[in-house]
């Protein structure tokens, strides 16, 4: 396997734009976030432990974000049915959005080699990217780790 190489983004740069399919199979598009801050997290597998955790303390939070300005997506490569049962299964509040082909994981710099279980494998690598109102970047977590991250995330961003 030869490695795909993903460049990080960086904080003062326009992220790319992107429209994915929700859980609905309804098209979401960054553009339709203009004019809000947006926190655009990246994780490797609908309802895994630590995916389902992070998912839940996004959740658990969304309020105290959403009173600071900040929008949550969720971003994976699973398809819009696999995300339909782990919003449901969560009672998640925010979208999650299908990026089968992890293109736009690739274009985040979310996307590359990893250690699971002992092995180098390509996937995802659970990130994070926050974006200001016109959709620059203000801030970018790579290889964060599910467990605390949304408290970190708040703390960083003086929440």
């Amino acid at each position: 396997m030869s490695p795909t190489l993903t460049t990080k983004l960086q904080p003062g740069t326009p992220a790319p734009d992107f429209t994915l399919q929700d859980a609905q199979g309804r098209e979401t598009a960054l553009a339709d976030y203009r004019g809000k801050n947006v926190i655009v997290y990246f994780y490797p597998k609908a309802a895994t432990p630590g995916c389902t955790t992070e998912a839940c303390d996004f959740r658990d939070s969304l309020a105290s974000l959403q009173g600071k300005g900040y929008e949550v997506i969720g971003v994976s490569p699973d398809e819009p049915e696999a995300l339909a049962g782990f919003t449901g299964d969560f009672s998640l509040t925010f979208p999650l959005l299908s990026d089968p082909d992890h293109s736009v994981a690739l274009a985040y710099g979310a996307w590359g080699e990893k250690l699971v279980n002992g092995e180098i494998t390509e996937g995802i690598v659970r990130s994070t990217v926050v974006l200001d109102t016109e959709g620059n970047v203000v801030l970018a977590q790579y290889q964060v780790k599910a467990d605390g991250h949304v408290a970190a995330l708040k703390e960083a961003l003086g929440i």
